[in-house]
């Protein structure tokens, strides 16, 4: 078998982990393997298929014999370096939004447009976590009955704001009767001038607010589930929250689709489709759940009704490890897609 040299970039942060993780796990055809971080990072020992390394400084020469470079080490770091990596012949899948939004980049969730890969000009972005699990559950329904309206309200975790949002969760937690009160310096955003606990707490801001009034991560899953789904007439809206949850992201999505399908027909379109599991069973309290999500790396999709007002209108829950399927593992299956593909 042909073997890919791969490089990972943010390789101690929790997302560049989880991509060594699934690397491993899913035999991915590995020649050589560099682990690139900061300077502050540079020097840890990282065990890789029972071989330790030394994680790296990154630099432009760092990625010279690299085919494909899995970047997570934030907008900024990919600015600077995915360009230096494209220049020396490698592949870029990016995790953070620096690409996203750009014309000539494919934003890529295989289960849902895998063909968009064929125009990638070095470079290839990993949509939101968010957006991930949302449009791996609406893509069959898309497919099968078409998709006019989304509305989405995420319950989103602390894990999907790095290392210091966990760590803050559990101090704030361990002192419940001072929970109000408590110390808070990550949430909802760590640059800004005020924080908010998150312990025993809902907020309802994730990212910078737009002049609009959504914040930018409402507008990321706006904007670019219009893109993946080739469709920028698709009306969507979002509110995203942050709960007091260390891994999994939760979403109550209300669609309305072109056909009015039963129930039945809905589920069957769900259990059939790709990297999805249907636990839709309410007479015996079995739903989604993020804690039950955790380490997997499949889309949760339950508590299926139909709206009361509306004959097209449908509501669902839907669930997923925002660190495996929403970052990681979407991640490695592009560039398992870029080798089925022959786009390397």
């Amino acid at each position: 078998m042909k073997t890919y040299n791969v490089a990972i970039m943010g390789a101690t942060g929790a997302v560049g982990q989880q991509m060594k993780d699934q690397l491993e796990k899913r035999n991915f055809p590995v020649g050589d393997i560099k682990f690139l971080s900061s300077a502050r990072s540079a020097g840890k020992e990282i065990e890789f298929n029972g071989q330790s390394y030394t994680v790296e400084e990154a630099v432009p020469e760092s990625f010279e014999g690299v085919d494909i470079a899995l970047f997570s080490a934030g907008g900024s770091i990919s600015e600077k370096f995915a360009p230096e990596a494209v220049k020396r012949g490698a592949v870029v899948v990016d995790n953070t939004s620096a690409f996203r939004m750009n014309e000539d980049v494919p934003l890529v969730v295989p289960e849902v447009n895998k063909s968009a890969l064929k125009g990638h000009s070095g470079v290839i972005a990993n949509p939101n976590c968010s957006t991930i699990q949302m449009v791996c559950a609406l893509q069959p329904l898309k497919e099968q009955f078409g998709l006019q309206k989304i509305i989405v309200s995420t319950y989103q975790a602390v894990s999907g704001a790095g290392i210091d949002a966990i760590n803050e969760l559990k101090e704030q937690s361990a002192d419940f009767e001072n929970a109000a009160t408590a110390e808070a310096k990550v949430l909802p955003v760590k640059s800004a001038d005020r924080h908010y606990p998150i312990a025993f707490n809902a907020v309802p801001q994730i990212d910078q607010f737009a002049d609009n009034g959504y914040t930018l991560e409402e507008m990321k899953m706006i904007n670019e589930t219009k893109k993946i789904m080739s469709d920028q007439g698709l009306a969507v809206a979002a509110t995203c929250v942050r709960l007091p949850v260390v891994t999994g992201h939760s979403e109550s999505v209300y669609v309305e689709l072109d056909d009015a399908p039963s129930l039945e027909q809905v589920r069957a379109a769900l259990s059939g489709a790709p990297g999805v599991v249907l636990q839709d069973n309410p007479a015996n309290q079995e739903y989604p759940m993020p804690l039950m999500a955790a380490g997997k790396d499949e889309v949760f999709v339950g508590r299926i009704r139909k709206d009361l007002d509306n004959p097209n209108g449908y509501h669902l829950w839907i669930v997923s490890d925002n660190l495996i399927k929403g970052a990681a593992l979407n991640s490695v299956q592009i560039a398992e897609a870029l080798i089925e593909e022959q786009l390397l």
